[in-house]
């Protein structure tokens, strides 16, 4: 029997990996969620968010970046994003706010954001980005 467990162990490697980065020793330690609703790893200001076949929501809150990958999810993103990257396949993306850039690289992706003006970037296939 196989499971689809690589995203979220990659993103907790990776959280882990990174724990200890940082010049100052004063930035913030990576924070990591994972479970049945995909793994998010938030570095910086940057949420990372990976998964397979799944919906739940995502909170931007006032100007951070968000990276999506894997494929078959529904994703529901609250707030203000600074930018978006949507990789993977057959994702359904709606944002409540974008304020500078999207850029579709993944198959097949639905991308709808409510407010803002930026700059669409689709360096996929057979994506779909509006305003709505």
């Amino acid at each position: 029997m196989r499971t689809h467990i690589a995203g979220p162990v990659a993103a907790a490697v990776l959280a882990l990996g990174l724990t200890g980065c940082g010049a100052d020793g004063d930035s913030p330690a990576p924070t990591m969620t994972a479970g049945s609703s995909g793994a998010q790893v938030q570095i910086g200001n940057t949420i990372n968010y990976g998964s397979f076949g799944t919906t739940t929501e995502i909170d931007c809150a006032q100007g951070k970046s968000l990276n999506v990958g894997g494929s078959n999810n529904t994703l529901t993103i609250k707030g203000s994003c600074s930018s978006v990257n949507i990789g993977g396949a057959d994702n359904k993306v709606t944002l409540e706010r974008v304020e500078s850039e999207i850029s579709v690289v993944g198959i097949d992706n639905t991308v709808v954001y409510k407010a803002g003006d930026p700059k669409v970037e689709d360096l996929g296939s057979g994506n779909k980005v509006s305003k709505g």
